[in-house]
């Protein structure tokens, strides 16, 4: 897969997800919880090392913070990333289509 990005790591898929409306910390781990239905319970050592990255990465951006939380928001680049990422896993879910007969 040369020339192709690198696929993301579960974490970064759903935080990318979770901060396509402005959070915080404990209010992306709600959020993760339920858009993963429950499956996903994402610890803050996770959460908060994942964000550092990111926020390297100029997928994300430190949007406010106060005394007590900072709010993060998604970026133009981080939405470009994550909407590859869906794609990619689409890809994925298509080409493995051919299992269903297996389920």
């Amino acid at each position: 897969m040369s020339g192709q990005p690198q696929p993301m790591t579960e974490a970064m898929y759903y935080i990318l997800l979770a901060l396509l409306h402005p959070g915080y910390g404990y209010g992306m781990m709600q959020r993760i919880r339920e858009i993963s239905a429950g499956r996903i319970d994402m610890g803050p050592g996770t959460l908060y090392g994942v964000l550092t990255r990111m926020k390297q990465d100029g997928w994300i951006r430190l949007e406010s913070e106060d005394e007590r939380r900072k709010t993060y928001a998604i970026t133009d680049e981080g939405r470009d990333a994550l909407v590859m990422e869906y794609k990619r896993l689409k890809q994925m879910i298509a080409d493995g289509a051919g299992l269903e007969e297996f389920l």
